[in-house]
């Protein structure tokens, strides 16, 4: 399915919402709408933690813009480092609760250190000749309004401004402070381009501010940590771990797509978020795995670098920039402009290959472009095709012409050798996509479904849709092809909305695990089952093939998920967004 129609359907759906009155406008901003494009259209971002607790740390507001200015701070270095990535964005979090609430902006409203100087607005003007976005970050939280020993927050000051008493020290006072300060800024800065929420307070919540903030600057951008709240445009999840590989970030992301989603991460391998005095290394296997895992997975990449009070890197990660800039360049036609492959976008099986490889696949137009961050053991890579006719594969580094075949529902690569230290790229040329059935011309029935998510969602062509199984299991999907047909394989794009890895009892996957597949001829009487078998706990699109049957009706039958019965929200859930029948392998177009 193209990313047009994706954007054209979810601006759709969007309007029919609003004009029927069943949502304000804000509340459908997960779905496609022209202010996300940019974001969406981007790979990456910048993240810099800088305030008045930036090491040596300052207690007074004048004492840091001093050192700041005195040490030649410039905001042309961060757009320079940030195009060193490949950024597109920056997010300024200087108004953080770990870093004093300083604001690096003048502001009327008393009540935390606000700088003289501009900093925020320079920052703004040196990013948009240069085509990025400056995004700021916005705390909720009034917890650490002492941290060190000194309070950082002015309730007296704010009081008297209010001509009421107020206690920034509590949450809902912070919230008003807090509240406040968004109208300023919002009113300050038109060209800003939005902001990163880290939680919700609840006096935004009652007070209406993400819709205020949406019918004053419908350009903005609104981005939450952690929380997957509905209003907002990006979900951002933070610094997640223990996935194997330990690259493949987005094995532990847990909101589906269409949503625009964000993997915040640090670059630096140890320490805090911010500059803590030390020059800690930046591991770069890690580090481009991710971003290119997230690139595979249509998730974005917010990077998290250590700035100093003169806004400096220190030298490992200025090193890394420069290392990015000229390793990503060659190869950044595989990740500019594209979507991930396996997904809602289509494309080739992206994740564990043969041989102990690994990597992800983006994929533009009629191009995909197979990344592997994890050589296999042997000199060949195979892959599952999923129905895609390759005409040509090139080393894109190189150049080089690459040895394939195609059968058997997969492509293979043979006579591999000049493997790249951290992402070999293969580009595969594509000549159209066969052997599988028009999902719309299928008709497909639930045993079990929540209501709004019958079976029929998960063959429409339709990702803006899913079948929901209501945690009923065993549960069977009845597939009807109108008269006797081969059928070779069943694929299916589970709803990506769940992590792929076990990290506790309660964070599993709720993904198919067990299943039985039955063939009829009238789809009443089904026999034994001609298969049965477990699917992988894997991110994108999974298989089932069979010994190719001929027959007008086709059962799946799935007998029990991945998630435990502790996970309370998971246990015995499905979602699936699309599946489709294969009548035939490919073979090679060229």
């Amino acid at each position: 399915m193209s990313a047009k129609f994706l954007r054209r359907a979810g601006a759709a759906l969007a309007a029919v919402l609003v004009v029927s009155g069943l949502v304000a406008a804000p509340a459908s901003a997960d779905l496609q709408k022209p202010s996300q494009q940019w974001l969406r259209d981007s790979q990456a971002g910048l993240f810099l933690h800088w305030g008045m607790r930036t090491s040596p740390g300052y207690t007074s507001c004048s004492a840091w813009e001093k050192a700041i200015t005195d040490g030649g701070w410039s905001p042309a270095y961060w757009v320079t480092e940030a195009k060193k990535l490949h950024a597109s964005y920056l997010v300024l979090a200087s108004f953080h609760s770990r870093l004093g609430y300083s604001r690096a902006w003048p502001s009327k409203i008393p009540g935390s250190c606000a700088t003289k100087r501009d900093f925020l607005g320079e920052l703004i003007a040196a990013a948009k000749p240069q085509g990025l976005k400056v995004i700021l970050y916005m705390t909720n939280d009034a917890q650490w309004h002492d941290e060190g020993g000194h309070e950082w927050l002015d309730s007296a000051g704010y009081s008297k401004y209010k001509g009421k008493t107020v206690n920034l020290d509590s949450q809902d006072g912070f919230g008003q402070f807090s509240y406040d300060n968004f109208f300023e800024v919002m009113k300050n800065y038109p060209d800003l381009g939005g902001f990163w929420i880290d939680n919700d307070n609840a006096y935004w919540e009652s007070h209406n501010l993400y819709a205020q903030i949406y019918q004053q600057r419908p350009d903005y951008l609104l981005s939450n940590n952690n929380e997957d709240t509905p209003i907002m445009d990006t979900i951002s999840n933070e610094q997640k771990t223990g996935m194997t590989p330990s690259y493949d970030y987005p094995q532990a992301t847990y909101t589906a797509m269409p949503r625009l989603t964000e993997a915040c991460f640090k670059l630096p391998d140890t320490g805090s978020w911010w500059y803590g005095g030390s020059n800690p290394p930046v591991n770069k296997m890690l580090n481009l795995g991710r971003l290119i895992t997230n690139s595979g997975s249509s998730i974005k990449s917010l990077m998290a670098e250590t700035a100093m009070v003169n806004g400096k890197f220190p030298s490992n990660q200025e090193a890394f920039n420069n290392f990015a800039d000229t390793y990503l360049g060659p190869i950044w036609e595989s990740l500019g402009g594209t979507e991930g492959a396996g997904y809602m976008y289509g494309g080739m099986q992206p994740g564990f290959w043969n041989d102990g490889a690994h990597g992800v696949i983006t994929i533009k137009g009629e191009t995909q472009y197979v990344h592997v961050l994890t050589k296999p053991s042997t000199s060949t890579l195979k892959i599952r095709d999923n129905g895609y006719r390759v005409r040509a594969v090139t080393n894109l580094r190189t150049g080089a012409a690459i040895t394939f075949s195609q059968g058997g529902g997969s492509l293979t690569l043979s006579g591999l050798s000049s493997w790249d230290t951290y992402d070999t790229v293969f580009k595969v040329e594509i000549a159209g996509r066969t052997g599988t059935y028009d999902p719309k011309t299928v008709t497909l029935k639930a045993s079990a479904s929540a209501s709004g998510h019958g079976g029929q969602s998960a063959s429409d062509g339709d990702y803006l849709t899913y079948f929901d199984n209501n945690k009923t299991l065993p549960v069977n999907l009845d597939y009807e092809l109108g008269s006797a047909k081969k059928v070779q394989y069943l694929g299916l794009n589970q709803r990506e909305d769940s992590v792929g890895y076990a990290r506790s009892d309660t964070e599993q996957s709720a993904r198919i695990k067990a299943y039985k597949v039955f063939v009829s001829s009238d789809g009443k009487n089904w026999g034994s089952a001609v298969k049965s078998g477990t699917l992988p706990s894997h991110r994108g699109v999974q298989f089932v093939d069979l010994t190719a049957v001929t027959s007008r009706y086709l059962r799946l039958q799935v007998t029990s998920t991945y998630a435990a019965s502790s996970d309370s929200s998971r246990y015995k859930r499905l979602r699936i967004d699309e599946t489709w029948l294969g009548s035939d392998y490919a073979t090679s177009a060229g």
